[in-house]
């Protein structure tokens, strides 16, 4: 008990102070352990409680969350009946909605299809249209082809002329005032005559200078304009010669002859650029016209005939007029006799009215059984004037002689 250990500096450590500071040390560890359990134990304890305390506050939980759980499983089976129900009607609208789009679309489309066929027969209206046009059309390029093909040919382009003419004075003139290739006293035959009211005949010869006019048209120079221009210039005056020459015979023609052109382009031309040629014709005689000028001079023509006729019938109007005359005093004198006659049936039914008025008082005194009165004044008549005339009155008759 009493070795020494170690030294610990210069004082020993010897066996028994160990010992005794190994018990002092365990027995403080010993009082340690006791306190610890012990504080462990009352720690423990409020630890427990407060478990206690916890499950008994999470069971409150749980009855609440539990509590809450139904709640909000009702709620949400509320919210699926609700959402059955408005999913119900959502489809119900849904399904009228395209009911409606499918009526309205089938309505549409039926008008589309009504518009969609109105408009194909209009198409093929106008189709239909558009073919017998491009056929006219076709027809007309073959008339004027074949136009153009008589015209380039100088003895077709001369029966064409001709033939126009004929046409206008026939539609123009009455029968038998004129005549086609008429012979004239000097063996000529003009195209046309016309017989006017003194028996000579006016003449009228169709000429058609195309050829000159093409010239002149389809000149692009100066030179060949100029060319044309006398070309024209010249197959005009020849035209207009022959005419003068062959067609005016004094005392057997009128003074005056016609030069018909058949185009009144080709006349335009003439009249507004040869102003000299035209003046040259009158000088001669002659006139130019073109086929509305021509239809105009038949219209005179025709009234000159017309007052000629008139003149003639002078006589035969005078004595219808006088024949007339006398038919109308005999239907005067008829209309007096038939106005006599009137006024006679007035009279008769004038006294016929009298004498219903007496008859009508006797009926109202025998009704009356009044028989006091004086015969003799009975016999008194006295006439009633009717308050307006009727058809028999002599009123009414006087209106008719008045004329009113």
């Amino acid at each position: 008990m009493s070795d020494i250990l170690f030294m610990l500096g210069d004082v020993p450590v010897r066996t028994g102070a160990v010992l005794i500071a190994f018990g002092a040390l365990a027995l403080a560890l010993l009082l340690s352990i006791a306190i610890v359990i012990a504080r462990s134990g009352r720690r423990g304890t409020e630890m427990a409680t407060a478990q206690a305390s916890r499950a008994d506050e999470l069971e409150e939980r749980l009855i609440d969350m539990m509590r809450t759980q139904a709640e909000a499983t009702g709620r949400v089976d509320a919210m699926g009946k609700a959402l059955a129900g408005r999913q119900a009607e959502m489809a119900r609208a849904v399904s009228d909605r395209l009911d409606a789009v499918t009526h309205r679309v089938g309505q549409s489309m039926e008008q589309t299809t009504r518009n969609t066929m109105d408009s194909l027969r209009v198409l093929h209206e106008r189709l239909g249209i558009i073919d017998n046009a491009h056929q006219n059309l076709t027809e007309l390029t073959t008339q004027v082809t074949t136009l153009r093909d008589v015209l380039a040919n100088k003895q077709s382009r001369g029966a064409f002329g001709q033939a126009r003419m004929e046409a206008i004075v026939q539609d123009g003139m009455p029968k038998g005032s004129f005549a086609f290739q008429h012979t004239l006293p000097n063996g000529k035959r003009p195209d046309c005559v016309i017989f006017l009211p003194d028996q000579r005949p006016l003449c009228i010869d169709a000429k058609f200078p195309l050829e000159a006019m093409t010239a002149l048209r389809d000149a692009r120079t100066d030179d060949e304009r100029k060319l044309g221009t006398q070309r024209l210039r010249a197959d005009v005056m020849r035209h207009v010669t022959d005419i003068a020459g062959k067609y005016l015979i004094p005392g057997e023609t009128q003074d005056t002859a016609l030069m018909f052109v058949p185009s009144e382009s080709v006349y335009a031309e003439i009249y507004d650029s040869f102003d000299d040629v035209i003046q040259k014709a009158y000088r001669a005689r002659i006139v130019l016209v073109s086929p509305s000028l021509l239809m105009l001079a038949i219209q005179v023509m025709q009234q000159l005939l017309k007052d000629a006729r008139m003149r003639d019938a002078a006589d035969q109007v005078r004595i219808e007029v006088m024949n007339m005359m006398g038919d109308v005093e005999r239907l005067r004198d008829r209309v007096n006799r038939l106005g006599s006659h009137f006024d006679q049936v007035s009279e008769d039914v004038r006294q016929v009215l009298i004498s219903a008025g007496k008859i009508g008082k006797r009926a109202m005194r025998i009704e009356e059984l009044d028989f006091s009165k004086d015969g003799a004044a009975e016999e008194t008549p006295r006439i009633v004037e009717p308050v307006e005339p009727t058809v028999f009155s002599p009123q009414f008759a006087r209106k008719i002689q008045a004329g009113e």
